[in-house]
């Protein structure tokens, strides 16, 4: 199997098929904020959608403006429930004749089973799992554009978040997308499986640090990028999580959207994502405490350079950046994040939100 290769190139501590670490999650840490750091991301899912109908399918499947897009665009959208409760989060690419997705770990059939549930007997849609057909790769660091212009000849610092094209890179057509989906800049790089190995390598000799599942995860969390089982869970909808930039007011019906508008309208959001600066580890799920009263959730933990740091959803009453709660038998401050957006939501001039 043409991943198999990629791990013996990889030469890194792998479980399940999953790279954790590559011996120094620090200086990968450090290369994604500083310079250029190399995340494999075969075990996150891929979805091809096809057919005539694929976005206007998409379209009113997820919450972004998909019929808006051409060949070479992209976005972020989220897939919800019908009450608007998080499913995943992903990122979505137009190509000519597909969409493809890239989707959470072990979302990708999950999704399929979802979306064939709305594909009706004229709908000229197909779903295909592309998970161990594609490879994806991601670029993390203000070096990443330095990096692909090496690689590639161009430029591409310039070009739009999720914009992306193929290019050859030594040989291998590589579609190269811009956005490191982390907030910060980097690029998502496609290829076909058996090139796989070599695309590794060739980012590797061209000094791109590896960075592990467990580098990922910390720097996930200080970036405040929601995951599906902690942040992304039937308990919480996108605006909850802060996901403003992947929702459309303006496009009309879509599953979840009579809520998510009834939520923007009227100042609905009831709780909102934070980061959780610790004094000790604690366990995801622990109730946040201001005084005698329950003020949210944390949801993700993990230990930093610069000591313990959550997620946590916390009541919009109670405060936001900055609030002093009790987590178990620690104590933590609420601190902005750098992926998640806050905005007042703005009223609209229709009294009543469009229905599904």
């Amino acid at each position: 199997m043409a991943f198999d290769d990629v791990r013996q190139v990889q030469q890194g501590t792998v479980d399940d098929g999953v790279v954790l670490s590559f011996g120094d999650d620090a200086a990968a840490i450090a290369a994604a904020r500083n310079g250029v750091a190399l995340a494999d991301r075969t075990h996150w899912g891929r979805i091809l959608v096809g057919d005539g109908d694929r976005l206007k399918f998409l379209h009113n499947q997820t919450t972004n403006d998909i019929q808006a897009l051409s060949p070479g665009q992209g976005c972020e959208s989220v897939f919800v429930t019908s009450t608007a409760r998080t499913i995943d989060l992903v990122s979505l690419y137009v190509l000519e004749d597909e969409v493809l997705l890239l989707v959470s770990p072990g979302q990708a059939a999950p999704l399929i089973k979802f979306c064939d549930r709305y594909i009706f007997f004229d709908d000229a849609v197909t779903l295909k799992d592309g998970t161990e057909a594609i490879a994806c790769f991601t670029l993390i660091g203000p070096e990443s554009h330095a990096l692909i212009q090496t690689l590639t000849g161009q430029d591409l610092s310039a070009e739009a978040l999720y914009s992306h094209r193929v290019m050859p890179v030594q040989g291998i057509d590589v579609r190269i997308a811009n956005g490191s989906d982390m907030g910060l800049p980097g690029y998502n790089l496609f290829c076909d499986a058996s090139q796989a190995a070599t695309l590794w390598q060739a980012l590797t000799e061209a000094q791109a640090v590896p960075l592990g599942a467990t580098a990922w995860e910390q720097l996930r969390i200080e970036q405040g990028r929601p995951a599906v089982g902690n942040e992304l869970t039937e308990d919480f909808n996108p605006l909850e999580a802060g996901l403003w930039q992947t929702i459309s007011f303006d496009k009309g019906c879509y599953i979840g959207q009579e809520t998510i508008a009834r939520l923007n309208t009227y100042n609905g959001v009831k709780q909102r994502l934070f980061g959780l600066k610790l004094d000790g580890t604690a366990e995801p799920g622990t109730v946040l405490m201001d005084g005698e009263n329950r003020v949210g959730k944390l949801t993700s933990v993990v230990e930093t350079t610069d000591g313990i740091m959550g997620l946590a959803y916390v009541r919009t009453k109670a405060g936001g950046d900055g609030l002093a709660v009790t987590v178990g038998d620690r104590t933590g401050t609420a601190i902005a994040l750098p992926y998640v957006n806050h905005p007042e939501p703005e009223p609209q001039t229709e009294a009543t939100p469009q229905k599904s």
